[in-house]
């Protein structure tokens, strides 16, 4: 797998996702069997650059290379200026948000909303492509199948990207009418394959080794993007990889692995967002890692009523220890449904 000069180890991708694939996440899926994690989008107004929430997305100590980052916005010239800001910063591959759904973000006609307006998304492409050429960075781009079920025209957008210089392309299997609700299909993201040179991605409901394998025989795809089905479980991209390697499941990780996981991510996580703002936020990544868990629940419940970083850890050790003693690994129940962990992210928001 090959994205411009960056040779990948596997085909296994973690998802952009605003308000969780920020620094310590993406290292830790890179750790666990991620080749390529792709950052939370960055705006492209110039206004908001030098915001605490922009600075911290463009922080990249101690990632592993490839860097990428998403940017999001509307304007040729402001998506171009974005890119160059982010490569200054250390981004070695420039993504272009065209496939989130949020309100907040289609209203604004960003996102998924630029699949609306064809002429726009090209012009786009070609600002941004034009600004990273000149520095050996490859562009790649993140859309939906379309805007809603009787709008799907992500395989001509797809043939105009390739054409304009994108070196890859990712297709979430589902419009931006449905959200993450639903089921994603898989027809569209093989016809898009099956008419580009360039390598495509597929993206949408995989959440099992079992399915990661069905999705790459349907769709032929060069490479699978891990969304919500890695929120509290990062190793979900060694399970895959072994998976795909041998036909047979990997033995569940150690409870005492995921408790040095967990304590790991959570330092990493304090160091970017400092104690206030780093407690609060690394609550819904503690809830999603202990959802499935006996007493998970309660522990959640507990676990937001506590203020400073010496007692998180404190309580997720105690925890941790507790549940080592009846039971040397994980069980082997796979993740969360969707739409259980679609109401985790709106409950930590």
């Amino acid at each position: 797998m090959q994205i411009g000069p960056f040779e990948l180890a596997n085909p296994l991708f973690v998802a952009p996702m605003a308000g969780v694939t920020d620094r310590p996440f993406r290292r830790l899926c890179k750790r666990l069997g991620a080749s390529y994690a792709v950052s939370e989008m960055v705006t492209s107004r110039r206004d908001l650059w030098d915001s605490l929430k922009t600075s911290r997305r463009a922080n990249h100590n101690g990632e592993v290379a490839p860097i990428a980052v998403q940017i999001a916005g509307t304007e040729p010239i402001m998506m171009a200026e974005a890119a160059a800001y982010n490569i200054d910063r250390g981004a070695q591959i420039i993504d272009i948000n065209m496939g989130c759904p949020a309100k907040k973000v289609c209203n604004k006609w960003a996102g998924s909303a630029l699949m609306q307006d064809e002429t726009l998304a090209l012009r786009i492409v070609e600002a941004v492509v034009t600004a990273c050429a000149p520095r050996g960075v490859p562009v790649t781009l993140k859309m939906r199948t379309g805007w809603c079920q009787q709008h799907k025209n992500a395989l001509s957008i797809a043939r105009a990207a390739e054409s304009a210089g994108i070196a890859m392309l990712t297709v979430h299997g589902r419009t931006r009418e449905q959200g993450y609700k639903g089921e994603a299909e898989y027809e569209t993201i093989a016809a898009v394959k099956a008419a580009l040179r360039i390598p495509v991605v597929a993206n949408g409901d995989i959440t099992s080794p079992e399915k990661a394998k069905a999705v790459l025989q349907a769709t032929g795809a060069d490479a699978l993007m891990v969304g919500r089905a890695a929120q509290g479980r990062p190793w979900i991209f060694r399970e895959i990889s072994h998976y795909l390697a041998t036909g047979e499941h990997a033995v569940p990780p150690r409870v005492r692995e995921v408790q040095d996981w967990l304590t790991e991510h959570l330092h990493d996580h304090y160091d970017l967002y400092g104690e206030f703002t780093g407690v609060r936020t690394a609550r819904k990544h503690i809830g999603w890692y202990v959802r499935s868990l006996p007493g998970g629940e309660a522990f959640r419940a507990h676990m937001n009523t506590l203020e400073t970083c010496e007692q998180q850890l404190s309580a997720v050790s105690d925890f941790f220890h507790s549940l080592a003693a009846s039971r040397e690994r994980l069980p082997s129940a796979g993740p969360a449904s969707n739409d259980a962990a679609e109401h985790l992210t709106r409950e930590a928001a």
